[in-house]
């Protein structure tokens, strides 16, 4: 059988309907969905499939909604393949709580839970800490920090060579964005998001999350679980928990994570969930790295193909 990472996504890849295609036609996806439901008591699935975008948007619903149909894909692709097993697990930010999953690490209860107060304290450190973040594109990492240095904002995500996130109070990340541009940026576009996340001003929501990852199991695996904070493999029960907690004040090494999957001789990867933004961002990182998306059943599909045949002619 073929061998791939998985990866999962993190907030902003969110759509109202996702997930949709496989609750019709899988019962393994049907499941998740309505175990989050009564888990939660929480009407996930209908916030997933009818929106409101508005209500979509919103940090203590999106993230909730990306990891239930994040997990939905993966058990549909698990139905289908059973003895597919990860080289190694990843997720972008909010995915770290799916890759954790997959592999056995967090139960899918306690999980859910964890994404769900993870939201509430994010929010809730927004409004009191108001900020915001924005993309740079076409200027190094290097000057990047020289920038955020002297105004305030910080690195947020590091996802490719050419687009970095920076995070902060408005007026410092308004004030970077003019010095990136006047330094050579290509654009400098400010994010239409809920507050400056992977920033200082996520303390509070840190500290909350931390008392939350105490009282659950955290298990040791096999599977090799690469966190945002380090870039590195970590299997250490209270690395892990320390590690979730850091990632809402630090920067996210997408890079440096993708780089390491390289390193241990991983080619090819299943982006499960919404969206396709970390497919996008493996290419720009290295053109050996090769993600499929699965994010319609009809992905299953080129997937089985793939299997039977052997290649790896799907997109």
């Amino acid at each position: 059988m073929k061998q791939f990472g998985f990866l999962f996504p993190g907030q902003g890849a969110q759509a109202v309907g996702m997930g949709f295609d496989f609750y019709l036609k899988n019962q393994a996806a049907k499941k998740v969905f309505t175990q989050a439901d009564e888990i939660l008591n929480f009407p996930v699935t209908r916030l997933c499939f009818e929106g409101p975008d508005t209500e979509l948007v919103r940090t203590k619903n999106t993230q909730i909604a990306i990891f239930v149909t994040s997990m939905a894909t993966l058990e549909s692709v698990k139905l289908q393949f059973p003895d597919l097993q990860p080289q190694v697990s990843c997720g972008l930010s909010l995915g770290e709580f799916t890759a954790l999953t997959a592999i056995g690490a967090i139960s899918f209860e306690d999980a859910l839970k964890l994404v769900q107060i993870r939201g509430e304290l994010m929010e809730q450190a927004a409004e009191s800490n108001p900020g915001t973040m924005a993309s740079i594109i076409g200027l190094s990492l290097d000057d990047i920090r020289e920038i955020c240095n002297e105004t305030g904002a910080v690195p947020a995500n590091i996802n490719s060579p050419e687009q970095v996130v920076i995070s902060g109070s408005v007026d410092s990340v308004k004030q970077a964005c003019e010095l990136c541009e006047a330094n050579g940026a290509k654009r400098a576009i400010q994010l239409k998001v809920g507050g400056a996340f992977h920033s200082p001003l996520m303390k509070s929501a840190e500290e909350g999350l931390k008392k939350a990852l105490q009282k659950i199991r955290v298990s040791k695996t096999n599977i090799p679980f690469i966190p945002n904070v380090t870039g590195e493999v970590v299997n250490e029960p209270e690395t892990i928990r320390m590690l979730l907690a850091n990632q809402l004040t630090s920067p996210v090494e997408w890079v440096k994570t993708m780089q390491t999957c390289h390193q241990m001789g991983l080619r090819e990867f299943l982006e499960m969930g919404p969206g396709s933004v970390l497919k996008g961002l493996a290419r720009k990182i290295n053109s050996e790295l090769i993600v499929y998306n699965i994010n319609k059943t009809e992905h299953l599909e080129k997937l089985n193909t793939m299997m039977l045949e052997g290649t790896t002619n799907a997109s």
